[in-house]
């Protein structure tokens, strides 16, 4: 079934405040909770697609990913909308904070079961990469020596002198502590993490000396991370599982890549079209010609210009500009050249001469149409 709009999925509209977001959120997700549906499907789907909407719009990095380049903006970001194909349990766990005091228990004195234990999540790292216009062009691979955690190597993860390890006292394995409420649904049981053994169920006897018993030393990784052609300064994306090793062989963190674009001293970016503004000289203006012009490949591109071509005129050449980011987007953008014309400031008293008795022809005389017409192009430019 093809995805939804994530604000029609909410019932809100695309300048909802965050409240109205989350509550929005609890109103569906109290709806298709799958304690009040047992066994219905649709209902499931509807929960899932409720908390992966969420996900994206209660995140502000995230939601203007999303207004700029819909789904394809947010794939990768990690989370529901990133595509990780999330459990109804990592629901369970990531979005109890929206319902206070956790959300992982059932409804009227019903339970979602336990979770069991969990492992360690490594923290993310963030990395600002610089592009040239020609690497955004074609994609680039960047490589990085980062200072991170990584999994020790003296007690390969575990943080325990050989290995040793016994079942946490305070949750007898299960890596939660269940507590029961009265709600307005009845009584409702809510799991947390347990306090004591952070949730994997276990506790460590003897911790390692390298690493203190976490199971990650500081350290360095050298990271290759592939750039997609068409990116845009301003852009994040996520390189999963590269950011720090998660404490005891845990689920390692992911890198945040923030693009940065240089600026280019021959063309000026317009989303994905590039603009290059050519300097005439008066003779190829006027009685036309064929110039060279360079592309964003590096090679030069040779163009027909009009006898009589005017200031201001614009040539667009099609698909000779950026392409779209990871295909989202209408193809290639085009190279849209920006036509000047070159008045000399000096001349030799022969050029001077030559022009002098050019003055009074008509066809060098202005021509108000014309220049009104410039007038309006720049006008339009600046506007």
């Amino acid at each position: 079934m093809a995805k939804r709009d994530y604000y029609e999925v909410l019932g809100v509209d695309k300048n909802a405040s965050e409240d109205e977001i989350k509550k929005a959120y609890r109103k569906i997700a109290i709806k298709y909770h799958p304690d009040r549906n047992p066994g219905d499907k649709e209902a499931e789907e509807k929960f899932k697609e409720a908390a992966e909407a969420y996900d994206v719009l209660h995140d502000a990095q995230k939601r203007q990913q999303y207004d700029q380049f819909g789904f394809e903006g947010v794939q990768g970001m990690g989370g529901f909308g990133g595509g990780q194909g999330f459990s109804m349990d990592d629901i369970f766990s990531m979005f109890g904070s929206v319902f206070g005091g956790g959300f992982g228990g059932g409804f009227g004195g019903g339970s979602h079961g336990s979770r069991g234990t969990q492992r360690h999540h490594g923290s993310d790292l963030r990395l600002k990469v610089r592009l040239s216009l020609q690497e955004v062009a074609n994609g680039t691979t960047k490589k990085f020596k980062v200072r991170k955690d990584i999994t020790c190597s003296h007690c390969h993860g575990s943080g325990s002198e050989g290995g040793g390890s016994e079942t946490c006292p305070t949750c007898h394995g299960s890596g939660v502590e269940v507590r029961t409420k009265q709600t307005i649904f009845g009584m409702m049981q809510t799991q947390t993490t347990c306090h004591t053994c952070g949730g994997e169920g276990t506790v460590i006897k003897n911790k390692c000396h390298e690493c203190g018993g976490t199971g990650v030393v500081k350290g360095e990784e050298v990271v290759e991370i592939a750039i997609p052609r068409g990116v845009a300064d301003g852009m994040v994306f996520t390189v999963g599982g590269k950011g720090n090793a998660g404490h005891h062989n845990g689920v390692p963190g992911d890198i945040q890549v923030y693009i940065e674009e240089e600026d280019n001293d021959t063309f000026i970016r317009d989303g994905q079209d590039v603009i290059y503004n050519l300097l005439l000289d008066f003779p190829t203006a006027a009685l036309g010609g064929e110039v060279r012009i360079p592309t964003i490949e590096g090679t030069k591109l040779k163009i027909k210009i009009e006898p009589g071509t005017q200031p201001g005129k614009t040539l667009r050449l099609r698909g000779k500009g950026l392409p779209a980011v990871q295909g989202y987007g209408s193809g290639t953008g085009d190279l849209v050249v920006n036509v000047s014309v070159y008045v000399p400031k000096t001349l030799s008293k022969h050029e001077r001469e030559a022009i002098e008795k050019l003055k009074d022809s008509d066809n060098f005389k202005g021509d108000t149409s014309t220049k009104n017409t410039i007038f309006q192009k720049f006008k339009n430019y600046f506007n």
